[in-house]
């Protein structure tokens, strides 16, 4: 019977793997050498007792810049980001533009229980913060006892 030696590899650190991963995924998305013309901002949804919170990332915004309407259930913010001035004699020229900028629009579909009326929105630092109270005479649930 033939004994079978084999090499086992060593194992690789974690930093060597962060390396390689980071190195694989450094330029998926290359960088244009213009701004966009749209783009889809960040959007976080949070549900507290009074009722929802949407917050999109909006940084570079004016708040004259947005806008957000309601209708057929549907809450649509949009709006739009210029981007910096690239021509003339004092514009710096652009040669990497990780950034985007332009026009953008989100959809969110609103559950009936939104009391519309009272939705509020805030832009601050560059977070948009829309608060969307529950409807406190709509009712959603309720247990009816058997007599």
């Amino acid at each position: 019977m033939a004994t079978l030696l084999y090499n086992r590899p060593a194992l690789a650190p974690s930093r060597a793997f962060n390396s390689l991963l980071n190195e694989v995924l450094r330029d998926t998305q290359p960088a244009a050498p213009q701004p966009s013309t749209s783009f889809v901002p960040a959007a976080d949804i949070y549900e507290t007792s009074a009722g929802y919170e949407l917050h999109l990332a909006l940084p570079g915004v004016a708040k004259d810049a947005v806008s957000i309407d309601f209708q057929e259930g549907q809450l649509v913010v949009s709006g739009r980001r210029p981007a910096p001035a690239t021509e003339g004699d004092d514009a710096a020229k652009l040669r990497r533009v990780e950034t985007r900028f332009g026009e953008f629009s989100r959809t969110f579909r609103l559950p009936e229980t939104v009391n519309v009326k009272s939705i509020t929105a805030e832009l601050t630092d560059g977070l948009l913060r829309v608060v969307l109270p529950f409807d406190t005479e709509k009712v959603t649930k309720q247990h009816i006892e058997v007599r």
